[in-house]
């Protein structure tokens, strides 16, 4: 599972350098649904939680450090199924928490709209944090188990 967890880190890596070197100050028009846009996330998903104190900052960091922690223990632990899943969050929560550790914000770039109306601005850290947590979701309560 390290491979999986070292991979979507380095996508991650991978999407959000390329973003930085190719994009700091303007945005970039994809279609009618989709500009990259780059934001700094000094919260935790979708924004929530941005403080401006480096206290409050901190506190979250280490609260995001303990539960990273948690899923990787659970994934070792785990079946390979949940294992899987548990790999998919967890590369995703690395390449935002690296992110938090060395430039004090996470880069989110993804802005999808229709009209006036934008859903939050994301990254692809935060696409596999999501998929992860709905496969998580579906196969706890939608899949039975067959034992």
């Amino acid at each position: 599972m390290l491979t999986i967890i070292f991979f979507i880190f380095f996508f991650d890596r991978l999407s959000k350098n390329k973003i930085l070197s190719d994009l700091s100050d303007s945005a970039f028009y994809v279609n009618k649904f989709l500009n990259i846009d780059l934001i700094w996330n000094t919260g935790i998903g979708f924004g929530l939680f941005s403080f401006n104190t480096p206290l409050a900052y901190n506190m979250i960091s280490i609260f995001i450090a303990v539960i990273i922690i948690i899923l990787f223990y659970t994934c070792i632990i785990s079946e390979k199924l949940d294992s899987l899943i548990f790999s998919i969050i967890i590369g995703g929560a690395l390449g935002n928490f690296y992110d938090r550790l060395v430039f004090n914000a996470v880069p989110d770039f993804i802005d999808l709209h229709y009209g006036d109306f934008h859903w939050f601005t994301f990254n692809v850290a935060d696409i596999f944090i999501t998929v992860g947590i709905i496969a998580f979701i579906a196969k706890n309560y939608f899949i039975k188990n067959t034992i």
